[in-house]
Formats: C-alpha cells, sequence, structure tokens
C-alpha cells in the first residue's frame, strides 16, 4: 500500500495542470457545501435562539378554542389563566384599531404580565409610565405606522360583551428583534390594563413556561412543547438544505466526471506502463489498487485545496455574519439582520468523507478493465 501511494503521488504530481484542474474543481465543491450548510446551520440555531427568548419560551399553553392560524379565534379564544407546575406568563390577545395619521391599521392588542422576566421582551417599561395606556411596539410596526417612543395614538378595542371603546396608548418603546411574530401588527401593554379595558379579568388566551413542564397538561388547554412550537422553522430549514443538495450533487457530479474522464484517458494511454508493472511481478487487482489510489488522492489534494482558502473564509464569515437584506426578515420567520454560520464537526468531517469516497468510487470503476488486460499486449503497446 505503502508503494501505490508513493508511485501515486508520484503520478499525480507530474500531471501538473491536469492534477490541479481536477482537484480546483473537486476543492469549489468541498468549500461550497460546508459553506452553504454552514449557514443553514447558523440561522438554525440562531433562529430557535431567539425564537425561545421572544415568544416560546419554554413551551406554551393554548386555549383550546384559540388556534394560531386563524385570527377569528382570537375573539372566543380566552379562558381562565390556567394553573400549571412552573411559573407561567399568561398573554390576553384582542383584536383592535389604532388610527396614526388619520389611518385606520388592524393590530393584535396583547396583554402580559409588566414584571415577567420569560420573554425577552422590555414589558418593565410598561410598569414605570404614567400614561393612560402604556404600549410597547417592534420596529418593524414602528415603521409601518410611523409610531416613535413617546406618540400617542387613537386605540379602539371591543369588549367581553362585544361593544366598542377607545382610548389613548402611548408608546413608551420600541424594540428591536429578529422574531417578527411578536413584532409586525402587535401592540403589547399591561394585562391588568387589558382586563379592566375589555372586563376579561383573569382570562388569558396562551400562557408561556419558564421552565420545562414535568407535567404540563390541563384541562381545556393544548400543551405545545419549544420543539413542537419550533417545527416550523426546523421544516424550512430542512427544505431549504433540500433544495441545496440538489446543486451540490450537480457540483459534485461534475467534479467527479472530471476525475472519471481523466482515469479513462490514463488508463488508455498508460497500456504500457500497467504492463511493466505485471511484468515486474506486480498482481492485476494490486495495478488496479494503484489506479484507484491516484484517484482518490485527487480529493486528498482538493481538501488541501480547499483548506488554504476556505478555511480563512469560513474564519471571516463565522465572525462578520453575513448580510440579509431587510426585505427578507418580513418573511414570518426569526431572521436577523447578519447570519453567523457554524461549521460543526460533524458538518466538516462528513464532507471530507462524502468526497474522499466519492472519488476512490469514480476512479474504481475504470480502473476494473486493467484486471481485463493481457500484460503481454499491454507490454507491445496494443489497444485493449
Amino acid at each position: 500500500m505503502k508503494l501505490a501511494f508513493q508511485l501515486a503521488l508520484r503520478n499525480l504530481l507530474g500531471s501538473g495542470l491536469r492534477t490541479g484542474l481536477n482537484a480546483g474543481v473537486l476543492s469549489f465543491s468541498f468549500v461550497l457545501i460546508i459553506f452553504f450548510n454552514g449557514m443553514l446551520d447558523g440561522w438554525n440555531e440562531q433562529a430557535r435562539r431567539d425564537g425561545i427568548a421572544w415568544e416560546f419560551g419554554q413551551g406554551q399553553l393554548l386555549h383550546e378554542a384559540y388556534d394560531p392560524q386563524d385570527p377569528f379565534s382570537i375573539q372566543e379564544g380566552h379562558g381562565p389563566v390556567p394553573r400549571a407546575q412552573g411559573t407561567l406568563v399568561p398573554i390576553l390577545m384582542r383584536q383592535a384599531s389604532i388610527y396614526p395619521e388619520g389611518r385606520m391599521l388592524s393590530v393584535i392588542l396583547k396583554g402580559i404580565d409588566p414584571a415577567q422576566k420569560t420573554l425577552k421582551l422590555p414589558t418593565r417599561k410598561l410598569a414605570v409610565s404614567r400614561a393612560e395606556v402604556p404600549a410597547i411596539i417592534g420596529q418593524r410596526m414602528a415603521e409601518s405606522a410611523h409610531l416613535k417612543v413617546g406618540d400617542q395614538v387613537l386605540l379602539r378595542w371591543r369588549d367581553r360583551h362585544g361593544t366598542f371603546d377607545a382610548g389613548s396608548a402611548t408608546i413608551v418603546d420600541v424594540f428591536d428583534t429578529d422574531v417578527s411574530a411578536v413584532d409586525n401588527g402587535q401592540i403589547w401593554i399591561d394585562i391588568n390594563q387589558l382586563w379592566e379595558m375589555t372586563g376579561l379579568t383573569g382570562q388569558a388566551t396562551l400562557a408561556v413556561f419558564d421552565s420545562e413542564p414535568d407535567n404540563p397538561q390541563v384541562a381545556g388547554w393544548t400543551f405545545k412543547s419549544k420543539e413542537t412550537l419550533l417545527q416550523n422553522i426546523t421544516q424550512i430549514i430542512e427544505m431549504k438544505k433540500s433544495s441545496g443538495y440538489i446543486l451540490f450533487i450537480l457540483l459534485l457530479g461534475i467534479a467527479l466526471l472530471a476525475i472519471f474522464d481523466t482515469q479513462v484517458l490514463s488508463i488508455f494511454r498508460r497500456q504500457k506502463e500497467i504492463g511493466t508493472y505485471v511484468a515486474l511481478g506486480m498482481t492485476r487487482q494490486q495495478v488496479v489498487g494503484l489506479f484507484t489510489v491516484e484517484g482518490g488522492m485527487y480529493s486528498l489534494f482538493a481538501l488541501a485545496a480547499g483548506a488554504l482558502y476556505g478555511i480563512p473564509l469560513f474564519i471571516y464569515f463565522a465572525n462578520h455574519g453575513i448580510g440579509i437584506p431587510p426585505a427578507s426578515q418580513n418573511m414570518g420567520v426569526a431572521l436577523a439582520e447578519r447570519i453567523f454560520p457554524v461549521y460543526g464537526l460533524m458538518l466538516v468531517a462528513g464532507t471530507m468523507l462524502v468526497i474522499v469516497l466519492a472519488s476512490t468510487l469514480v476512479s474504481y470503476l475504470p480502473a476494473r478493465k486493467i484486471a481485463t488486460m493481457n500484460p503481454v499486449n499491454a507490454l507491445k503497446g496494443k489497444l485493449q
């Protein structure tokens, strides 16, 4: 085996430009696969972290009449605040309208405990304000409604009997979050004030767990675990990865096709050399192994070349992130302004293994022809 590696290395170095081109194309596929998957893994990790911190906590209890996919269920989807093991943050949701600059905007009015620390929302600002209806909104909501801290806006809502009421809400803080689900079209106020405004004292639409509960089941409420709530973002990431695999297969296929063609040409042109190896005492299988190792070593050259320019590139993006267009952050999923790729050991090692195995396999396929060659005819240079 040592002799095979030495001969293969000598032959590849002697090929010069041909070896460089094959290794270069293969290294490009290697770097691109790690870069794309690292970016998706970074997005997944960031989205899960932000989703837990801003929206889902360690799980939620949803009133059985409330369906997050059906806005019309908000009106009747509420009940007495559930009692369960651990700390729960109740949230009451009501449909409402605001009138900034004479325009009418439909919003979801959300009441939350100002003292809560489960979610990252800056609710403490609600407790210290002396305004009639202090409210906090997200950056996206502030931009769409043209509101800023200190602005007052007419707020209209319905009480428990369906009667319209109105008041003046004051924006006491505008928070910046990557989770658009707690931002777009939403106004957050003190839940005690919302209970008083609507007459729904002690009612909640959902409740957020501060820690993972051992027994979360409550009659009349549906428990959604943290993993279930994060399922949407997980499915989106998996879908993106699946579509990326098509590109990877094409790129890898082009690189492997180049290696395959090189091996076929090499066996065709080096028949005298093959006959000489057999005449010197090597078995046909040893010659097949030599050519297979030679083809497989393209992958090692590719990994070395990829590491040469890929590692600095990966370090740069891991430290500075990849900018995301602002329009993409309103898709409804947690997406930060910059995504910081994560290059895990499994990702790098798995990609390297695939590259090496695939290169070795496509090198072995044409090398099998050597086993059927007549060494005498090969030494004479007759085509076989």
